[in-house]
């Protein structure tokens, strides 16, 4: 690491832990824990410290202080290895267990299993440091009596302490998965030692780094067994516990005394730990030395640049929301009930004023399923929560949810759509129809203000064998390249042409279809976010009346239109009477309602 990199060292209170396949890091506000999944990608899940204020003003208070962050990070490190391991989670069928939890207690099978496993690592805990040395202190004396009493009992009982504690560090480290754990142990140190060097988080930079950290959680196991030998055997010696003659009562007074006086020595450990890390002089070198010991040898390994990555994504989220409270926290993309994520999904929508149905129809394309079955207990895969995530994040900006999917259904057709063009809506498809039934053998049709193509397309798709042929013009360039792409991914037949209305159309037609734009200037900033912001302004910009494209088609279209043809229009609701006055030299007009009971549409004969 060359020196130019070297800056001036920086305190840091962030600390870490390393979980499955990831790390987590937690700040003054938050904790984000990012894991590489198993398409290789990292996600960062982040939350907000959410802290009673009375255990805040306990974890500022010296010794108590100790007990508080203890107890918190070993229910909050169980519950984020276990989020982790959700990333992982691959089953196809809701167990009942899971079910009933979240039917009758609204309760997730993973907060269950966290409590339990903390439950079990205190019993582990207090059977392998408590127990069982004190057990074989016991059988010792029974051996050798002269031992009782005598300083050698406490000597001994610490030395099978930390060879208990040696031992199972040995042991564990025969797991492939506890070894990859401790690579990505190495790499959260790493990334914490470059920050506090204040040299910028670059893999390079990180790789460089001692992956041994003097606040390490390792330092503090060893501390606290260290003053649970010191503390513990002076307690036993004044009570003169050696010297209770019934062996049984003799064992609970011992077990008893090291598990009343555990807060203790943890907030005493706790102390020399904050007092140790922050000096960095010989004197204080000798006790670190163990923790750094023990780190090396044991509970770290060097990371690869792919861990060290994910490592830095964890620690750069912690220090965005610890600068940015206003940063909305974010989760792990894992599977889950069917049900419970749609109606997960459905909450966030309804709080940002969006559509719920967009919700099903979202879970209903990437499952493959009917809208109706969307009740089911089944299991998403995480692989489709990942595709169903990315599409609920896009629709949270206010994206149209067919530009995000890409393409919609159209009268049996598969039509494209993005921002160059208006998403067909089911009065569109309903005008199709009318088209449909109009067209006669051999008609010239015209489809005005084409978009997409899907007037066009779903016309020549469902007059085919009437030998008709089918004319698309639209004023944009960008349109007519899309509906050139739908035309021949739904293999119709159909001549487009860039035009400002009929400048460069050839000859009359028989049927003239146009959905123009017809909204008011000044409604247009009415309009939902997902229309007025994305959707193309040109075509839904009617003018200050919303009439002006129909004032243009009347004047020009009797050039156009065939003797005895007949134009078929869209119009806003409230225009319908409006737009038939501009057709004052027409044989007929009739006018259609919508689904909704509405004066949509205009048949007008010539």
């Amino acid at each position: 690491m060359s020196d130019k990199t070297k800056k001036k060292k920086i305190s840091c209170s962030i600390g870490g832990q390393a979980v499955l396949e990831g790390v987590m890091m937690m700040g003054k506000t938050c904790m984000a824990t990012a894991v590489r999944d198993p398409d290789g990608e990292i996600q960062v899940e982040s939350k907000r410290l959410k802290t009673s204020p009375s255990l805040a003003r306990a974890s500022k208070i010296p010794f108590v202080r100790g007990i508080v962050n203890m107890v918190a990070s070993l229910v909050r490190g169980t519950g984020t290895l276990m989020r982790s391991a959700a990333v992982y989670g691959e089953e196809d069928e809701a167990g009942r267990l899971e079910k009933w939890l979240a039917e009758k207690f609204k309760i997730n099978l993973m907060t269950v299993v966290s409590a339990i496993a903390v439950c079990l690592g205190v019993v582990l805990a207090i059977v392998l440091f408590m127990v069982l040395p004190n057990l074989a202190v016991s059988a010792l004396k029974e051996l050798f009596p002269s031992l009782t009493g005598s300083a050698w009992e406490y000597v001994l009982l610490g030395v099978f302490k930390l060879a208990i504690f040696f031992i199972y560090l040995g042991l564990i480290l025969v797991l492939k998965d506890i070894r990859r754990l401790y690579m990505y142990h190495g790499a959260e140190h790493k990334t914490i030692t470059c920050y506090e060097k204040g040299m910028p988080l670059t893999v390079e930079n990180v790789m460089g780094c001692s992956r041994m950290h003097a606040r390490c959680g390792t330092s503090f196991l060893f501390i606290v067994i260290a003053v649970n030998i010191l503390i513990i055997s002076l307690v036993n010696w004044a009570l003169g516990v050696a010297t209770i003659e019934n062996v049984v009562l003799q064992f609970l007074a011992k077990l008893g005394i090291e598990i009343v006086l555990l807060p203790v020595i943890a907030g005493i450990s706790y102390e020399i730990l904050k007092f140790v890390a922050k000096f960095d002089n010989k004197f204080v070198l000798i006790f670190k030395a163990p923790g750094f010991f023990i780190q090396k040898v044991f509970t770290t390994r060097e990371p690869t640049a792919e861990m060290v990555e994910v490592a830095i994504a964890a620690f750069e989220k912690v220090l965005e929301m610890d600068a940015d409270p206003a940063m909305e926290e974010t989760e792990f993309v894992t599977g889950g009930i069917l049900s419970q994520k749609l109606a997960d999904t459905k909450k966030k929508f309804a709080e940002k004023g969006i559509d719920e149905s967009d919700a099903e129809w979202i879970y209903s394309l990437v499952l493959d399923i009917k809208r109706s079955e969307l009740s089911s207990e089944r299991i998403i895969s995480p692989a489709e929560s990942k595709q169903i995530a990315s599409i609920v994040e896009k629709r949270l900006t206010g994206r149209p949810l067919w530009y995000i999917i890409g393409d919609v259904d159209f009268c049996g057709c598969t039509i494209k759509v993005d921002e160059r063009v208006l998403i067909p809506r089911p009065e569109t498809e309903q005008l199709a129809e009318i088209a449909i039934k109009t067209v006669e053998e051999g008609d010239k049709v015209l489809d005005m203000c084409t978009g997409s193509g899907c007037l066009a397309i779903a016309i020549a798709k469902g007059c085919a064998g009437k030998n008709i042929s089918v004319t698309a013009a639209d004023v944009s360039d960008a349109a007519i390249m899309l509906a050139k792409e739908n035309a021949n991914l739904n293999s119709a037949v159909v001549h487009f042409v860039q035009t400002d209305l009929f400048d460069n159309t050839r000859g009359r037609f028989n049927v003239i279809v146009c959905n123009p734009p017809y909204i008011k200037t000044a409604e247009i900033a009415e309009l939902d976010r997902e229309v007025k912001d994305f959707e193309p302004r040109i075509a839904l910009d009617g003018g200050e009346d919303g009439l002006d494209f129909y004032r243009r088609l009347a004047r020009e279209i009797n050039r156009y239109v065939a003797r005895g043809g007949m134009l078929i229009l869209e119009v806003g609701e409230d225009q319908a009477a409006e737009v038939l006055r501009l057709f004052e030299k027409r044989d007929y007009a009739i006018v259609i309602k919508d689904l909704e009971g509405k004066d949509r549409f205009l048949k007008i004969a010539f």
